[in-house]
């Protein structure tokens, strides 16, 4: 494809910590997130003026789900804002507590397990066309996606070692550094579900934009990521190796003869040489594998070209990604790569204390690193102190919290923020928008999602800007 939508899907974590009286349970602390939503919405599933969907999920997980993105930069800088939108909501329900009286933190975590061992996820979207064959996609990429969390996993901590599952078999018990959080929660390489069989990748298919021409594939293995760079190596890496698969080019069959526990196997071996067995009976490792895939990706673009300008940052931080890999030399990527920015701080503070990973601290310090308010959390001092890079500045951020992306989502922004200046009620999806004035009611379906403009929306807009509605 020449042009694609791409989309994150972020569930976080939310928790209230009050260590000298009750806390505020997770449904509570939801709720009363959720309560400035409510108040503007009406509901705790809107679109945002951004053209992004906010959201409360199942398990009391707030859910921003960023608008439609035509280029690397903006999807990098829609889930920034993402990030930003939802801690302000825990910023205004603690300044809410606080006046209260009542006693406590609330704490939100852009990570994917809690303390209890539950898992939530980061869902990764990505448009295709209809043509591409989707069960020769799939084949493809699930060797792909279980090897790239050696790049853009965001790092865990196992105070007791890794957990034993199927044919993987952990360590002597001893703490260890894992490059995945939700690799030991997923479940099989494709299906339907979502949280039953938690697939790598999910088929079911739901287009959001004209059938005919296109299919959203639907990845839910990745890790949530701190870092701006990471999130970009996570989406191109990924991009550029579909474009290739959707030209056609012939690749190896490095189909995995169990893709659920190569997840696991690939997350806890720092080192990247476990091998890894394949369908055909044959071995491979991840860094291997990796390193094919890049290879044939650096050949594709040397004849094709680059589909766009940041293509050659995304093939030299994955070339030096894996290099930090095989070299065993963290260092090259602990301004860019999550589990490298993170072990460095983690093995840094323990050190200097004269403590393991087991220590009940780095456990703390390891979940602290997720937590979105710049006061408590570890990544954001790290920005402070310019201790890591950025793919976007502070400025794109802050544009990309009010404003949607050159795409579909830039009309519907424009219509949400008309309906609610008109105070009239509306109801929006991916594809419709829809008034339900007083005096009439009306619905536009918009399936190109590249079009930023559409006559009938457009009167729509007028006609609310206007009172006609």
């Amino acid at each position: 494809m020449d042009r694609r939508i791409y989309g994150i899907e972020t569930e976080f974590g939310l928790t209230h910590s009050a260590p000298e009286g009750p806390a505020l349970s997770a449904d509570e602390a939801a709720r009363r997130l959720f309560a400035p939503v409510l108040a503007w919405g009406r509901a705790s599933n809107v679109f945002l003026p951004n053209g992004g969907r906010l959201y409360l999920d199942v398990g009391s997980h707030p859910e921003y789900a960023t608008a439609e993105a035509a280029t690397l930069h903006d999807v990098v800088a829609q889930d920034a804002a993402g990030e930003r939108i939802v801690d302000e909501l825990r910023a205004q329900l603690q300044q809410s507590l606080d006046a209260e009286g009542v006693a406590g933190t609330v704490h939100l975590f852009k990570n994917n397990v809690d303390s209890a061992g539950n898992a939530f996820g980061s869902h990764e979207n990505y448009m295709i066309g209809r043509s591409t064959e989707f069960s020769r996609l799939v084949q493809h990429l699930l060797p792909f996606l279980v090897t790239r969390q050696i790049l853009v996993g965001a790092g865990k901590v196992h105070p007791s070692g890794p957990p034993a599952f199927g044919a993987f078999a952990p360590g002597d018990g001893s703490a260890s550094y894992s490059f995945s959080q939700r690799a030991d929660h997923i479940w099989e390489g494709s299906s339907s579900a979502t949280t039953r069989s938690r697939p790598m990748i999910n088929t079911r298919d739901e287009p959001h934009a004209d059938a005919q021409h296109y299919r959203r594939l639907h990845v839910i293995t990745g890790d949530s990521n701190m870092s701006q760079t990471t999130t970009a190596l996570k989406i191109g890496a990924t991009d550029a190796l579909l474009r290739m698969i959707e030209a056609g080019q012939i690749l190896p069959d490095r189909t995995l003869a169990d893709p659920a526990s190569a997840l696991r196997q690939v997350s806890h071996d720092l080192t990247g040489t476990a091998r890894l067995e394949l369908a055909d009976g044959s071995t491979r490792s991840a860094l291997g594998l990796q390193h094919e895939y890049l290879e044939a990706v650096s050949r594709f673009t040397e004849r094709h070209g680059a589909h766009h300008d940041r293509l050659g940052w995304v093939l030299e931080l994955w070339e030096r990604g894996l290099r930090a890999v095989s070299e065993q030399n963290p260092g090259l990527v602990d301004r860019e790569l999550d589990w490298a920015v993170k072990k460095k701080l983690l093995d840094s503070y323990a050190a200097s204390h004269g403590m393991d990973l087991s220590h009940p601290r780095i456990a703390q310090l390891d979940l602290a690193y997720h937590d979105t308010s710049a006061t408590h959390g570890l990544f954001h001092m790290l920005e402070r102190r310019g201790a890591v890079e950025s793919f976007v500045t502070p400025q794109d951020v802050s544009r990309a919290v009010e404003q949607a992306p050159e795409t579909r989502a830039r009309l519907r922004g424009r219509f949400v923020a008309a309906a609610h200046a008109a105070d009239v009620n509306h109801t929006v999806d991916w594809v419709h928008l829809k008034l339900n004035g007083p005096n009439s009611q009306r619905t536009s379906t918009c399936k190109d999602p590249f079009a930023t403009t559409q006559p009938d929306v457009e009167e729509m807009i007028r006609d609310l800007a206007t009172g006609a509605v």
